[in-house]
């Protein structure tokens, strides 16, 4: 199995992505301020649903391949390092668009609808498909055999993670409506911020790996 020291290292990497406002927490936060906190709590669990498949993928089939080619972890560590940064500056440059949440559809929808919504935008978001297909593998010990299983319970350790975080966002936003409305600026403030931390994160992954 995974010894500790690399699980507390993918928990600690893991948190750094997850805490950075990406496509999920931005439509938590939109649901959490449209129609509060119940959508916002359902949306976190579609969204981790949908990042679990993800998770499973790479455990039988991604994750095998990179797990036996060199090349092939290192062009997908070099990619996914440059499309953090790409996000991280995108982030930067497109800050003030987390005011979009304000503006966000304002029907009540049941929970299997929400949760449904969160799936989709989990399973396609694009900062998790790379971080579990480029950074997952850094972490699986493949002197201890069951790399499957690793993968999967890394991907465990990291949604437990992000169930913890985006409920939080989602909670906040939900009880602070009025604040963040009152002042957009500070939600610019949250997207630049992230924006800077991703792409710090892009570069801590293109400067580690494995050496073999």
């Amino acid at each position: 199995m995974v010894s500790a020291e690399r699980l507390l290292a993918f928990a600690a990497m893991s948190f750094l992505l997850i805490v950075v406002p990406g496509p999920s927490v931005l439509f938590v936060i939109g649901r959490a301020l449209a129609q509060g906190r119940r959508a916002a709590l359902t949306t976190v669990v579609g969204n981790t649903l949908g990042a679990y498949v993800l998770v499973i993928g790479v455990a039988l089939g991604i994750g095998s391949i990179v797990e036996r080619s060199v090349l092939v972890f290192t062009v997908l560590k070099l990619a996914g390092a440059a499309y953090l940064v790409c996000l991280g500056v995108k982030a930067w440059r497109r800050r003030d668009s987390l005011q979009v949440a304000f503006t966000a559809d304002k029907a009540t929808r049941s929970g299997v609808r929400t949760v449904w919504e969160g799936f989709a935008v989990g399973v396609a978001n694009p900062k998790t498909i790379v971080f579990f297909a480029a950074v997952l593998p850094q972490f699986v010990d493949r002197a201890r055999g069951h790399v499957v299983v690793q993968i999967l319970l890394l991907g465990l350790v990291f949604n437990v993670i992000a169930v913890a975080c985006d409920s939080v966002w989602g909670l906040i936003a939900a009880t602070g409506r009025g604040w963040f409305a009152r002042s957009p600026r500070r939600l610019s403030l949250v997207g630049g911020i992230g924006g800077l931390t991703m792409i710090g994160l892009g570069v801590t992954v293109a400067a580690t790996g494995r050496k073999d």
